[in-house]
């Protein structure tokens, strides 16, 4: 096992893969490693192998007793994870969309986050939960990002990556962690740029931000799919010289803040900015650890972005995430 924190690792075979990809490959040696593995949900064996073709060939290659299609009902998918991870396996359940969290959310936050705080640390529940978010296309009941309710709840991991690299890295962690983790997957990278990916085993360990563009001049602090949107804001801003540098949290419990304070610290300037609502979101515990032990470093207050407080439209034409013109704006604000 090889750790990283980021890009490739020298000597590792690779291969070129895109988030789905990686996901899968992360998925195959975990279930190839250890026979305590299991994978649950709806429509994940074969033939369908999953909505998003994450989990496509497992059954056949392992059998249907490891990687087992479920009926549609997410408290009885959690339900059965925890016990299976109390039992001694590693189960990794998917939810299929972050919206369905909120009907397995007893099982989740007042089970699988609180056993080993219940039992003295004697029953750990190494458990992962696969979830899908950000496609406006499917509506608002199947697009909105929850992970601020998960962030609130002692005991569970937030993870949410936004390269290929880190997506098998950092769910390889989770896998063989010893606590909760639910693994959001935004539907807007599973397709997306590919990537050198080892095909070997590999971990990145969780609570490790990544530095994606280095700068002087002002912080964009953001995770998943508002990574590429906030490095493309970053080379609109290096064309008018201003030099923004971009951390990618990728997790957000445990949540990196000494990479985050490093680099405000530099540059006296930060912009928060991620695709769950704005009005308590992510940003906003952030933005506050941020000014309460940086403030008088900064040249100008934390600015945050986030999604419209409202559900998520259908339309194609209403825009509620984050734009590159509204980071720009953002950080011409704060350099004046």
């Amino acid at each position: 096992m090889t750790t990283a924190s980021a890009g490739p690792i020298a000597g590792l075979q690779t291969a070129e893969l895109n988030f789905a990809g990686a996901v899968h490959s992360a998925l195959d040696a975990a279930l190839a490693a250890d026979p305590k593995v299991i994978l649950l949900g709806e429509d994940i064996a074969d033939p369908a192998g999953g909505v998003f073709k994450t989990t496509k060939g497992f059954s056949t290659k392992y059998g249907a007793h490891r990687v087992r299609s479920t009926p549609i009902a997410e408290q009885s998918i959690l339900g059965a994870a925890v016990g299976a991870a109390l039992g001694g396996y590693r189960p990794v359940a998917e939810i299929m969309f972050f919206d369905f969290i909120t009907v397995c959310l007893d099982q989740l936050v007042n089970h699988a986050a609180k056993f080993r705080y219940m039992s003295g640390g004697r029953t750990p529940v190494p458990l992962v939960v696969r979830t899908a978010v950000g496609s406006k296309r499917f509506g608002a009941q199947h697009a909105q990002q929850l992970e601020a309710w998960l962030m609130h709840t002692p005991g569970l991991c937030v993870v949410m990556p936004s390269t290929p690299f880190d997506a098998k890295g950092l769910l390889s962690s989770a896998i063989f962690g010893e606590d909760p983790v639910v693994f959001i997957e935004h539907i807007n990278l599973l397709y997306g740029a590919k990537e050198p990916v080892p095909v070997d085993d590999y971990r990145i360990p969780l609570g490790t931000a990544a530095v994606r563009l280095p700068g002087d001049d002002v912080t964009i602090v953001t995770y998943g799919a508002q990574v590429p949107v906030a490095v493309r804001a970053a080379e609109q801003l290096a064309d008018e010289g201003i030099e923004a540098e971009v951390i990618d949290l990728r997790s957000l419990v445990p949540l990196d803040m000494d990479t985050v304070l490093t680099s405000v610290g530099k540059t006296k300037r930060a912009v928060v900015t991620h695709g769950a609502t704005m009005f308590c979101g992510p940003g906003a515990e952030i933005a506050s650890q941020i000014t309460e032990r940086l403030f008088g470093m900064l040249a100008a207050p934390v600015a945050r972005l986030g999604a419209r407080y409202a559900p998520i439209p259908f339309s194609a034409d209403l825009e509620v995430y984050p734009t590159v013109d509204d980071i720009v704006g953002a950080v011409r604000g704060l350099c004046g």
